[in-house]
């Protein structure tokens, strides 16, 4: 197995994390920002209160986004698996 070989596997499998992670942060960066805006206009200067919203948007993403992000880590597994005897030759 040649150096770019491993270069391309890593790049997908950085694209996967990626893919996979950009829902559930995305979702839980628009409520922290949407709970810190609540927070400044109400003076509320509760730390903990942004816990709870954000554990429940991830929550929700993961429902949501749930069978795509499987499909797409299936999918890379499934292709590393099948050219399994092409890395090790």
């Amino acid at each position: 197995m040649s150096g770019d070989v491993v270069v391309q596997i890593g790049q997908q499998a950085l694209m996967v994390v990626l893919l996979v992670a950009a829902p559930m942060l995305g979702l839980g960066l628009l409520v922290g920002l949407a709970v810190s805006v609540f927070q400044t206009t109400t003076s509320i200067q509760e730390q903990t209160l942004a816990f709870i919203p954000k554990i429940v948007a991830v929550f929700v993403a993961i429902l949501i986004f749930g069978p795509w992000m499987l499909r797409i880590m299936v999918e890379y597994v499934s292709s590393i698996f099948v050219n399994l005897p092409m890395y090790i030759g």
